[in-house]
């Protein structure tokens, strides 16, 4: 199933943006009659039939229409450092989106070698996972924060921060599975102390990833993994 990406899809016809009609027609050559696979990222998948074959404004009649395609028991949230090498950062989302994920905030610590990303760029590469890896909510988003500042916010569910230390207890044992959580991933020089004592004062609970250690974006995805497979 080929999966196409449209934002707020409204009553029995919709017209698709310039990108997806090009890849639509100029791309995959289908043509008026053909059926196509679209969500609009907040749980709607829809089977739709071209009407009009335009490459740049392609319009399409709606003939079926399914809502929360896909919805799960419990939301996973995970807050992780921006990584020096942006691209390693791009492909945390990417697999991340692909495996399972609701919601996702770079936080700035103070160990942090990046404390700027380009939220465009970031919010492209998760569309592109949820076609890729055909779903039909589009994971959330969140601007830049501090650390100390985000660990203030109220959170509903289970709270996590995972970081190197031989004596914590895995993931996995702590975790109830159908719980929402929230699990912080610090940047490639960990967490501070005094950032750890900050979290742990905030209600969040000490957690190890395992016995290796991961560089940020492989701790990210296997915390990710981790509460997907608990929860399978």
């Amino acid at each position: 199933m080929q999966l196409f990406y449209c934002l707020d899809i409204q009553g029995s016809t919709h017209t698709l943006n310039e990108d997806e009609s090009k890849h639509i027609i100029r791309v995959l050559r289908l043509k008026n009659g053909d059926l196509i696979n679209l969500t609009d990222g907040k749980g709607g998948l829809y089977k739709a039939e071209l009407i009009d074959d335009h490459p740049k404004r392609c319009t399409v009649s709606i003939v079926d229409a399914q809502n929360n395609y896909g919805k799960r028991s419990f939301k996973l949230h995970l807050a992780v450092a921006p990584t020096k090498n942006i691209g390693r950062y791009e492909w945390f989302l990417e697999k991340a989106t692909e495996i399972g994920i609701d919601e996702i905030t770079p936080i700035v610590c103070e160990h942090s070698e990046r404390k700027e990303v380009k939220l465009a760029r970031f919010e492209k590469v998760i569309v592109s996972a949820i076609k890729q890896s055909l779903k039909a909510f589009i994971p959330k988003l969140n601007k830049v924060d501090k650390f100390q500042d985000f660990i203030k916010q109220d959170f509903s569910g289970q709270k996590f921060i995972a970081y190197c230390d031989e004596d914590h207890n895995l993931l996995k044992k702590q975790y109830t599975p159908r719980s929402d959580v929230i699990i912080l991933i610090g940047p490639e020089g960990d967490f501070s102390p005094e950032e750890i004592k900050l979290a742990i004062k905030q209600g969040f609970v000490p957690v190890s990833l395992g016995e290796s250690r991961l560089r940020t974006e492989t701790a990210a995805i296997a915390a990710c993994h981790s509460i997907n497979m608990i929860n399978d």
